[in-house]
């Protein structure tokens, strides 16, 4: 990465970890490391739990350990803490309950949590972003999101034949663009307060159908949309209000711009551009 001093670290070593911070001693940590897919985690739930939590209380305990080195800690949340919402329509504020339905959530609840008690009883300044499904260039296709797009680029390069597959069109998720997830990062690195924990979302959910529309729209070929439908509509999207007051986030990106881009990067990797 162009002006970036990247160094491997293994997560697992406290010693390595020690000797990277006592070396630069930053003054902001982004600690985004870790398990983010709720799928890989049932499949290998240890993984998730060493990477999650026990990677968190690591990296803490590290910070807690060195004198005189008090830098701003920026945990990554996941909206899978929510857990199951199917009753709930409305933007999830940052004090509701939480039920995890997945080991992922499960992990990231907990780190929230050591972030809260390490901030409280230490005066660590530990802030907590509870990111919610954030999407942009380059998405892993293990993403549903990215998946559909890439389906439709494959369509357009004459590798698919137009028939888009599509099941759970009535599940509403809330997708912020990767770039105002950073932005959003950054806003509560400086500015959050410590021991709080943040919404970053766009505070609005769409459907897969509404997702598939904008792809139709957007894309040269025209397709055929098959549905399937395997799990009743349910809607997780998240109150910003709390990030906007503290920091004065606003997305810049809207769903349409976000889409057109991973479009052209699939387009620019099948040479069909």
């Amino acid at each position: 990465m162009d002006g970036c001093d990247v160094r491997e670290l293994d997560p697992t070593s406290r010693n390595a970890l020690h000797k990277l911070l006592s070396e630069q001693r930053p003054q902001v940590i982004y600690y985004l490391a870790g398990q983010d897919s709720a799928a890989l985690s049932r499949q290998d739930p240890e993984q998730a739990v060493e990477e999650n939590l026990l990677g968190t209380l690591r990296l803490l305990e590290t910070v807690r350990s060195m004198d005189a080195y008090y830098p701003r800690i920026l945990l990554a949340g996941s909206a899978e803490e929510y857990g199951n919402v199917r009753s709930r329509t409305e933007p999830l504020r940052e004090d509701a309950l939480l039920r995890p339905d997945s080991v992922l959530g499960v992990t990231r609840a907990c780190r929230t949590m050591l972030g809260s008690v390490y901030a409280r009883s230490y005066g660590m300044g530990i802030v907590t972003a509870r990111l919610f499904p954030c999407i942009g260039e380059g998405l892993s296709p293990e993403h549903l999101v990215a998946d559909l797009v890439m389906k439709v680029a494959e369509i357009e390069a004459g590798f698919r034949t137009p028939v888009l597959h599509v099941r759970h069109t009535s599940l509403r998720r809330d997708y912020l663009d990767i770039r105002d997830a950073a932005s959003a990062c950054r806003l509560l690195a400086e500015k959050g307060l410590a021991g709080e924990v943040y919404n970053v979302a766009s505070g609005r959910a769409v459907s897969v159908q509404e997702i598939v529309a904008l792809l139709q729209s957007l894309s040269r070929e025209s397709f055929i949309l098959e549905t399937e439908e395997g799990l009743s509509g349910s809607t997780l999207s998240g109150d910003i209000t709390r990030l906007r007051e503290d920091t004065g986030f606003v997305p810049a990106y809207t769903l349409e711009e976000t889409l057109h881009l991973m479009l052209h990067h699939c387009r620019r990797s099948f040479g069909i551009l």
